[in-house]
């Protein structure tokens, strides 16, 4: 059996800019905040250096720039750790980007635990929350390289303001290239099965095809739903998981408050109370440890969700 292939979102991210540039987005700018080796913008930075601007470690001016560019009709992505993206320079976006409701693409890499060994002060599990709370702002958080790259590209297609978080750590390939067609604010089931749902996203895609997998050897089947779009949320194919499987888990590389799991919670309490239950960061900080270990202690893995789909299941 073929090795699973794995890729880092942040290159991704990085190729898609190249891709969309040859392709004739000659309106497309990229900004960094003295990080373009780290975020990948450095790719694009190679290919098109006249249209690449260093702002230096200055996250809120970089915003300002790009809340600037926009009005001249261009279509900036500027680019740093998820960190300093939305934490840092949230003001600036909800300010000079939301409020305006201006054509820019913050684009944040090393989201999540999974920064690793960077730790607690760059491990952001609070993104979600905090650009899903600005009125109009789109919010993605593509899965693998495949939908990353189409990612990138809808939110360059998109009029308006975009958060878009990729990841540091290298994660399975698991979307045909030929055969995957990405849509703003739809999510994609990837399996069948009544048993349990288990919508996830980002690298907690993965992990829950793993387990989806493990507990179809027992007679299980889990329905696995990955949400690239968490804002504004596929509300459809969550409520109809929900009537069909009765029984729904959130997997997401974020703070159980104010990500993914509660906004699947928000649409169930609506339209269709249901059994749920989130797995994310249980509301704590992380700390510097090598990634792989740091998601398995976090709960953040395959071995998790299946886990807790097995006694939810149970009953």
């Amino acid at each position: 059996m073929s090795e699973v292939k794995k890729i880092a979102t942040r290159d991704s991210y990085g190729n898609a800019l190249v891709e969309l540039a040859q392709s004739g987005a000659d309106d497309l700018v990229v900004l960094d905040a003295d990080l373009a080796a780290a975020t990948k913008t450095g790719i694009f930075k190679k290919a098109f250096p006249d249209r690449h601007f260093d702002c230096g470690i200055a996250e809120c001016n970089m915003v300002g720039a790009a809340a600037g560019l926009s009005t001249m009709g261009l279509v900036p992505f500027a680019s740093s750790f998820a960190m300093f993206a939305a934490g840092r320079a949230f003001e600036q976006i909800r300010n000079s980007v939301g409020y305006p409701h201006l054509n820019v693409k913050i684009a944040a890499t090393h989201g999540g635990i999974s920064v690793g060994e960077d730790g607690a002060s760059h491990q952001c599990c609070e993104d979600f929350a905090l650009m899903r709370s600005i009125p109009g702002m789109v919010v993605l958080s593509p899965s693998d390289d495949v939908e990353a790259r189409a990612a990138v590209k809808a939110a360059y297609a998109y009029k308006g303001p975009v958060y878009i978080r990729f990841g540091r750590l290298a994660t399975p390939v698991f979307h045909d290239a030929q055969a995957y067609t990405f849509e703003l604010g739809k999510g994609e089931q990837l399996t069948d099965g009544n048993d349990v749902a288990i919508i996830a996203t980002g690298l907690m895609v993965a992990e829950a095809l793993t387990a989806a997998e493990n507990l179809a050897k027992d007679g299980i089947h889990a329905r696995v739903i990955n949400i690239c779009t968490i804002k504004p949320l596929d509300e459809q194919i969550v409520i109809r998981a929900a009537k069909e499987c009765g029984k729904v888990i959130t997997c997401e590389e974020h703070n159980i408050i104010g990500g993914l799991g509660e906004a699947v919670a928000a649409v169930l309490g609506e339209h269709c109370p249901t059994t749920l239950r989130r797995i994310g960061v249980n509301d704590v900080f992380g700390h510097s440890g090598p990634a792989a270990a740091l998601l398995k202690q976090f709960g953040l893995s395959a071995e998790h969700v299946e886990a807790v789909a097995r006694e939810l299941v149970k009953g």
